[in-house]
């Protein structure tokens, strides 16, 4: 039961955010979009950014699940575009509500998390020191981060050839030179 309140509530916060262009999210606005009481908000989250923590958390879940049924680490970083791509109406609009410093700092955390569970996973950088791979991983989370921030439809026409070219980015390199 406590999950199924929990999605309730990730979804009110979502519908305010993007079907009713919230500015600025509220718990009271929650409790009332999902008719519940504050005590029934609090007993579930601590507040609003631990409420986009879960959502972030189980998505992240969800990605790596989904992901561990492909073959290539090519389509394995595919998959997260596409389910990212998906998400930007809302993220769009978290964005723009009075937590966008919380949500942005939520965002990178769990999109370097998700590549050191991949890394880890596919044996990726072997050769390199833990913090090496960190700061490999995070330089990475951030620079997708910066490619969907600015996303526009052109780059979802082209998105084969960009997941192509971070990919050989993040596992071999691409020389300035040839």
């Amino acid at each position: 039961m406590p999950t199924d309140m929990k999605e309730t509530i990730a979804q009110a916060a979502k519908t305010l955010l993007l079907e009713k262009k919230a500015r600025k999210l509220t718990v009271k606005d929650i409790v009332e979009e999902c008719r519940i009481t504050r005590q029934t908000f609090y007993y579930h989250f601590e507040d609003i950014p631990a409420l986009f923590y879960w959502m972030l958390e189980r998505d992240t879940e969800r990605i790596l699940q989904e992901t561990k049924r492909l073959e290539s680490g090519e389509a394995r970083l595919r998959c997260f575009f596409v389910m990212a791509i998906n998400a930007l109406p809302y993220m769009k609009k978290g964005m723009q509500s009075n937590y966008r410093e919380e949500l942005e700092r939520i965002l990178a955390q769990y999109a370097q998390r998700l590549f050191e569970q991949i890394c880890d996973e596919e044996g990726l950088y072997r050769s390199c020191t833990r913090f090496e791979v960190k700061l490999i991983l995070r330089y990475h989370s951030q620079a997708i981060i910066g490619l969907l921030r600015h996303w526009t439809e052109e780059d979802t026409k082209n998105l084969d050839e960009i997941v192509h070219v971070t990919f050989r980015l993040m596992t071999e390199g691409i020389s300035p030179v040839s």
